[in-house]
């Protein structure tokens, strides 16, 4: 098995390391409510022979349940509380429910849940239930930051990251509170310190109607990442990957 992520595609990354694979936040679909796709459909393998799914939060853009529903169910979930009950709704035999420090293992790779800040309710009335980041660790370290704004712990993380998946925008024009944009997200790559930067969560949805501003979201988000990255936290590389697009996970990343 190759040692690379591969981004598929706003919060959905396929990690494979160490013999595992690893899913995160699944949105495999061509609409999703009001939102339409505009990167290629992903490759139908990606959700196959999955060790586990890693989900960030219970949003309706990170937990997609119909994307759910083509990931095998022998596969373990992995999330926060509240996942369990619609986990067994989907028909998924194992969900595990995590909380900040809490780990599992998973083959060969532990994964640890870290915190995260931002609103985690599923629907604006619902009980709270959580929102977390992942470090997987294995023969690399990799930061997930699901969905975040930038916070001062993000610093206990640094120290031995090879790769951080930084979300640097959203599906529309506008942020909410609980994201990051580039500036912010090239704030966090300061404080996580690891060698090589992605950038995720940007180019793949639109609302219906945004065809006018649609090319500027499409290529702003991550240049601008990358040239706050260059001032900010000089060491740090960025790779920007399109939808689809893998990275290998080399042996040693020089600084």
């Amino acid at each position: 098995m190759p040692q690379r992520i591969t981004w598929v595609g706003h919060a959905t990354v396929a990690i494979e390391m160490d013999g595992v694979r690893l899913l995160t936040d699944p949105v495999l679909r061509a609409q999703l409510l009001h939102l339409r796709r505009h990167a290629a459909p992903p490759d139908a393998q990606v959700a196959e022979r999955l060790d586990a799914v890693l989900i960030s939060h219970l949003h309706a853009d990170h937990l997609d349940l119909p994307s759910l529903r083509r990931v095998d169910r022998d596969t373990t979930l992995v999330g926060p509380p509240g996942l369990a009950r619609l986990g067994r709704r989907t028909g998924f035999a194992t969900t595990v429910e995590l909380v900040p420090g809490d780990r599992i293992d998973v083959g060969a790779l532990t994964v640890t849940a870290v915190d995260a800040d931002h609103d985690p309710r599923r629907w604006p009335i619902s009980r709270e239930a959580g929102a977390l980041g992942f470090v997987v660790g294995g023969s690399h370290r990799v930061y997930f930051a699901g969905d975040t704004d930038v916070f001062d712990a993000m610093r206990d993380l640094a120290g031995d990251l090879d790769i951080a998946l930084l979300p640097v925008w959203g599906w529309g024009p506008r942020l909410g509170p609980g994201h990051m944009d580039p500036e912010a997200a090239a704030r966090a790559a300061a404080l996580l310190a690891p060698r090589i930067a992605v950038p995720i969560h940007w180019g793949t949805f639109f609302p219906r109607g945004l065809a006018r501003r649609r090319g500027r979201l499409l290529v702003t988000p991550p240049r601008d990442f990358a040239d706050h990255v260059t001032r900010v936290a000089p060491d740090v590389r960025v790779e920007i990957l399109e939808p689809g697009m893998s990275l290998d996970l080399p042996a040693h990343v020089e600084r």
